[in-house]
């Protein structure tokens, strides 16, 4: 399949999948409630509009760096959380009604109790009620997701041990940004607060473990120069993710360098000095392979020729490849890509397809143990929401 077949197929599905969530909420929202008119016709429209919103937005987001066009996506985003919110909060209200139905039922069948006449007074106050309720709840979560989104980024002091790790290097501090996703609506102010913020934890080294931005140099150049600010001892480090694909990866690779940040593909470096050191090794995102000659992950290659007497560290965008990572001998991968399900209750659906959402797992394969540590991530993609997992930069404490 190419990639345009494969876009294709994405692109239908996901509208199959924003018709059919709008409907519903057409259905709960508008139908059932029997809104009297003008109220009937300006929701439905109004429904219609947002939902076609979406899809226009994502377009939109390709032409962010102008200015004039960037409340599109802003706008497209911003509704995307808010519908899904009250998508959810309705069919977990109908569920309740079906379970509180269903059992009322058995009850009454096994009682022999014949079911009452149907009281269209009754409906019409419980559809309104669910309606109200639902969107009094969504518009709640809505601004506590988008608060804890758009403010700072928690700091997460997490301390991790590595048996081999030289008592020197105890202590050592890993900054980790991770999903930042400079773009359409994570501009120069938030980028500066991130900067500012992990300075401020005066790390050793920093890594950025991919999807930094969503646009191309020519679009995001001036923002993501806010970068060349970031200090650490051991300078700052980077691996893609699958969003620098869709941005113009080998310009980006070029750009990077020339803020001080050196990309990591497929390759290893020695951290520390003749008083102790460990290895760090850097992998194209999984993903990469489809997008042309030169690139996919390559973990054999990065971790090759590898000193077993040194601890190995392992910088990987998506928490996919965990267990070959602990079989090649890596003792502690750092990841993102998860956001850690950034939106409940989508957070359900990451963690199906994901063993390690976010904190630190240690597991131990074919008899060798490693350990991953999964970023919330720093910012976020599509809606500017966060409910259930706040965005972070994380402060790795290696300690032997």
């Amino acid at each position: 399949m190419t990639r345009l077949s494969t876009f294709l197929v994405f692109f239908f599905v996901a509208l199959a999948i924003l018709g059919g969530m709008h409907g519903y909420l057409w259905l709960r929202l508008v139908r059932d409630p029997v809104l009297p008119e003008p109220w009937r016709r300006t929701l439905t429209w109004v429904l219609l509009g947002a939902g076609l919103l979406i899809p226009l937005g994502l377009m939109a987001a390709r032409m962010a760096g102008r200015s004039w066009i960037r409340f599109i996506p802003s706008a497209a985003f911003l509704w995307m959380g808010i519908a899904f919110l009250l998508f959810a909060t309705l069919l977990a209200a109908d569920l309740v009604r079906s379970g509180a139905w269903l059992s009322g039922w058995v009850a009454d069948w096994f009682r022999q109790i014949p079911e009452p006449p149907a009281d269209p007074a009754r409906r019409l106050f419980v559809a309104r009620a669910v309606a109200g309720g639902a969107v009094l709840v969504a518009g709640t979560a809505g601004l506590v997701s988008y608060r804890s989104a758009t403010g700072p980024a928690v700091i997460e002091e997490v301390p991790i041990r590595l048996p081999r790790l030289p008592p020197t290097l105890s202590g050592y501090t890993i900054a980790q940004i991770s999903d930042l996703h400079v773009g359409p609506t994570i501009r120069e102010k938030e980028v500066r607060r991130v900067v500012a913020q992990t300075n401020g934890m005066k790390p050793d080294l920093i890594v950025i473990t991919g999807d930094l931005m969503d646009g191309t140099p020519r679009e995001l150049g001036e923002i993501m120069a806010e970068l060349a600010r970031l200090e650490a001892r051991d300078g700052v480090l980077f691996v893609t993710g699958n969003h620098e694909y869709y941005s113009g990866v080998d310009a980006w690779l070029e750009v990077l360098p020339t803020l001080g940040i050196r990309p990591l593909r497929n390759e290893q470096l020695t951290i520390g000095d003749a008083g102790g050191r460990f290895t760090l090794a850097g992998v194209d995102d999984w993903s990469a392979s489809q997008f042309g000659k030169g690139h996919g992950m390559d973990l054999e290659k990065a971790v090759a020729g590898h000193d077993p007497e040194r601890p190995l560290v392992l910088l990987a965008h998506q928490p996919r490849e965990f267990q070959a990572a602990v079989l090649a001998g890596v003792d502690l991968q750092l990841s993102g890509h998860t956001h850690g399900g950034q939106l409940f209750p989508f957070n359900y659906a990451v963690r199906a397809a994901f063993p390690w959402v976010k904190g630190l797992y240690r597991e131990t394969v074919a008899g060798r143990t490693g350990q991953i540590y999964v970023s919330r991530g720093t910012g976020y993609w599509g809606p500017p929401m966060r409910l259930g997992s706040p965005p972070e930069i994380s402060k790795l404490i290696l300690t032997s």
